[in-house]
């Protein structure tokens, strides 16, 4: 089938105009299932940066004054036109992303979901009365808007990382600047149009691309911005995370991981292969929250590897367009060398491995299911986050061990956890350091449950009532009458 596209060359929004950076400097965009330029996106200048602070700032001032109930109306129009025009977009996110078109098409459907949530659960940000000591006095507790938010979302998921921070903001009565992935600029922009059609007034969302460490360095230390909100690899975060930190501003962190999914004996064998499998592949592995270190107790390690690999080999992989895909390609050539680094490390170090392991084909950044078995506690895999088609699958004896080998690592986003015990269960919620442990399904990034980890992976959720919190300043107003 023929993949031409009409994909846009995708500008900055500044004060509600679509234009071009000052500059008329561009960034390309490249299909990594082609390796084709298919577009180019806007590079923002220091000159746009301050019209966009300006505009937020602006903004904001009309924003804060739109009550919650008119805010949540805009809002939930802009689900709705996302809604309407989600086989266009998906179609956009697949050509610059690579992933299937099935899983575009759930990303923005989802994204709608998300900002329903946050325009209702932005109406019920209540404060609170506190009976007062002293006659004649009340105490209120108020919620009110913390100011201009600076925001940075990553390629992986172009649209549902961006719509949780810009929906956070935008239901608590505050004004944006997003920096969304220079990779995969139209589907965010898509986004961002929806809820500019939707009634948004002009300045309360801005959208920049350009290079990411400029736009971080100054917007971060500017006064304008009162809160940061990144997603992104634990090395940048943690540079971002001190400046914040220098300038006392609020952040919330969503980070890297390297989630452990511990399967028991007793666990529904079928369920843990299916559900894990998928959750593994999904995005090519690229995706914060995939499980990546496989521990099945040992009764069960040689039936649990040998049908991971074999669901493994059965992917069928290629571009996201095609009839039937389940997974595309990664996202640049980098991604290729680094996996193959992990690799030829875990094999060298005595790894054993099961099936993958290798590039597939010259064109595109299509690389094969990788299932590595046995891998020792000293290969680079086992400590670094993969971000890509690799499962690594090791036995363990008793429930400590797999303790032991969960909370081994300085992350904590997701864990995994397949038993029919409900007291392993329990043990496992207490004691997985992680900001999120599923058990017998994959319940996570649902836009009513807190999203976020802990340790290196981050602070602060992205999801459920939590994510409104930084985005708010909790102020006492006590009054003598």
């Amino acid at each position: 089938m023929s993949h031409d596209t009409n994909y846009p060359d995708t500008q900055l929004l500044i004060d509600g105009v679509w234009r071009a950076g000052t500059g008329g400097l561009t960034i390309p965009v490249v299909n990594p299932a082609t390796e084709a330029t298919i577009g180019t996106v806007a590079r923002a200048t220091r000159e746009d940066l301050d019209a966009a602070l300006a505009a937020a700032e602006k903004g904001f001032e009309v924003w804060r004054a739109t009550s919650a109930y008119e805010r949540s109306k805009i809002m939930r129009r802009a689900a709705a036109l996302l809604r309407d025009r989600k086989a266009a977009i998906a179609r956009l996110m697949t050509v610059e992303q690579g992933k299937p078109l099935a899983q575009s098409l759930g990303e923005t459907a989802g994204a709608a979901d998300t900002i329903e949530w946050f325009a209702e659960e932005g109406r019920r940000a209540y404060g609170r009365i506190v009976p007062a000591r002293g006659a004649n006095v009340s105490q209120s507790i108020i919620k009110l808007p913390v100011g201009p938010v600076a925001a940075f979302s990553p390629w992986n998921f172009p649209i549902n990382q961006a719509v949780r921070k810009i929906s956070a903001a935008l239901s608590t009565g505050c004004s944006i600047i997003i920096k969304a992935p220079e990779e995969t600029p139209a589907s965010p922009a898509e986004l961002v149009r929806a809820f500019m059609d939707a009634g948004v007034p002009n300045g309360v969302i801005n959208l920049v691309f350009g290079v990411p460490a400029e736009i971080s360095e100054y917007l971060i230390p500017h006064p304008t911005i009162q809160k940061i909100s990144f997603t992104g690899s634990t090395a940048v975060g943690k540079n971002l995370a001190a400046l914040a930190g220098q300038h006392m501003k609020r952040a919330t962190m969503e980070l890297g991981g390297h989630a452990p999914a511990i399967v028991f004996d007793d666990a529904d064998m079928d369920n843990a292969l299916a559900v894990l499998a998928a959750a593994k592949f999904r995005n090519a592995g690229q995706v914060c929250v995939s499980p990546t270190r496989f521990l099945v107790q040992e009764g069960s390690f040689d039936r649990f590897t040998e049908g991971f690999t074999r669901a493994a080999k059965a992917l069928k992989v290629g571009n996201g367009l095609d009839e039937g895909v389940e997974m595309g390609p990664l996202a640049n050539a980098r991604r290729i060398d680094a996996l193959e680094g992990f690799i030829a490390d875990a094999v060298d170090k005595g790894a054993e491995l099961k099936t993958g392991g290798r590039r597939i084909g010259n064109t595109g950044y299509f690389f094969e299911p990788t299932v590595l078995a046995n891998v020792p506690l000293d290969a680079e895999v086992m400590n670094a986050e993969p971000f890509g088609p690799i499962a690594i699958i090791n036995p363990f004896g008793s429930l400590d061990e797999a303790i032991t080998e969960s909370n081994r690592l300085p992350y904590g986003l997701a864990s995994y956890a397949f038993t029919a015990s409900d007291r392993t269960g329990y043990e496992l919620g207490q004691r997985i350091k992680a900001g999120m442990t599923t058990i017998n399904h994959n319940g996570l990034a649902l836009p009513e449950v807190p999203f976020g980890g802990i340790q290196d992976s981050g602070y602060g959720s992205e999801g459920g009532s939590e994510a409104l919190e930084p985005y708010l300043i909790t102020k006492l107003v006590t009054h003598a009458h």
